[in-house]
């Protein structure tokens, strides 16, 4: 008798400690398909950011034309200011005032660059950059130890300082002959390319580029092929040559935004959660990339 009570007390005492961990355990659970519920969904995946995309590029394509004098610093500043907001939001990057405050200076001093000499040149970026440099250096050295995730938090700053002025670009392009319809026509033609690819891959992401990441590379060729298409409907002209500019303009300018807007893919996917800011990154990260080239391809076919 004296050996059966102790094991039947313990038996008794671990289905105690059973029930009372049942609820932890029912919580865990709900927890768990609550977090399931949040993560994003392909059509949450791709239909916003396709949204912006159109809202950025009729913003790019409609204003400056409307209000000369300010419509382009207009248009290229909400882009700018949208994605530093969303940017600092979605990469969740230390210091965050301050890194808002870096990329706003930046983005202003990026334009005033480019808007206020009487003959702008692109190496005028560059002091817009080493002064960003140094104040985003200053700023993560400065935070409060044990200032974790320092370098992850200085690259993401200045990952940022370079996609707004990389935007500004595109107001130096407006300011070259005919280039406000240089500037209207490329950013149409980023624009078609990048909601092509976002539709293609919410029907059809195939065949998968990563896993977890809602791509494929059927959207990319149709992302390039749909700047193509719309380069050759945009041409001036119909001889030959005008045909193959087109085409190399398409196809460069298709292929930088279908690239880049599945690396910001593989932003979106690493968050696993919804946010506003996740869309604002998808949107606005191509137009970045994509501003120098245009700038670039505008002076190949001038000269």
């Amino acid at each position: 008798m004296s050996r059966v009570q102790p094991d039947a007390d313990h038996a008794a005492a671990s289905r105690r400690i059973v029930r009372a961990a049942a609820p932890d355990l029912c919580e865990h659970r709900r927890v768990t398909h609550a977090v399931l519920d949040a993560e994003l969904s392909p059509r949450g995946h791709h239909l916003p950011a396709a949204g912006l995309v159109v809202v950025a590029t009729a913003l790019l394509v409609l204003l400056p034309p409307a209000a000369p004098d300010t419509g382009p610093l207009i248009a290229v500043a909400v882009v700018q200011l949208g994605l530093v907001a969303a940017w600092v939001v979605a990469t969740g990057i230390r210091g965050f005032l301050g890194s808002l405050a870096i990329g706003v200076a930046a983005a202003a001093g990026a334009d005033a660059a480019v808007l206020l000499p009487d003959r702008p040149r692109l190496d005028q970026l560059v002091v817009v950059l080493g002064l960003a440099f140094l104040a985003a250096v200053a700023h993560q050295m400065t935070r409060p130890a044990p200032r974790r995730y320092l370098v992850a938090s200085l690259a993401g700053v200045l990952l940022l300082v370079s996609c707004v002025s990389s935007l500004a670009v595109l107001l130096l392009v407006g300011r070259m002959a005919g280039g406000t319809d240089t500037l209207a026509g490329s950013v149409l033609v980023v624009g078609v390319a990048l909601v092509a690819q976002h539709l293609v891959d919410l029907l059809l992401p195939r065949p998968q580029i990563a896993e977890d990441v809602p791509r494929g590379l059927l959207g990319l060729a149709v992302g390039v092929l749909a700047a193509v298409v719309v380069a050759l409907l945009g041409r001036d002209g119909a001889d030959l040559v005008t045909a193959l500019s087109a085409v190399t303009t398409g196809t460069v300018l298709g292929a930088v935004a279908v690239l880049t807007a599945l690396a910001a893919s593989y932003v979106v996917a690493e968050q696993r959660r919804r946010s506003w800011a996740l869309p604002v990154v998808q949107a606005g990260l191509p137009l970045a990339a994509a501003a120098p080239v245009v700038y670039a391809l505008a002076l190949h076919v001038g000269s």
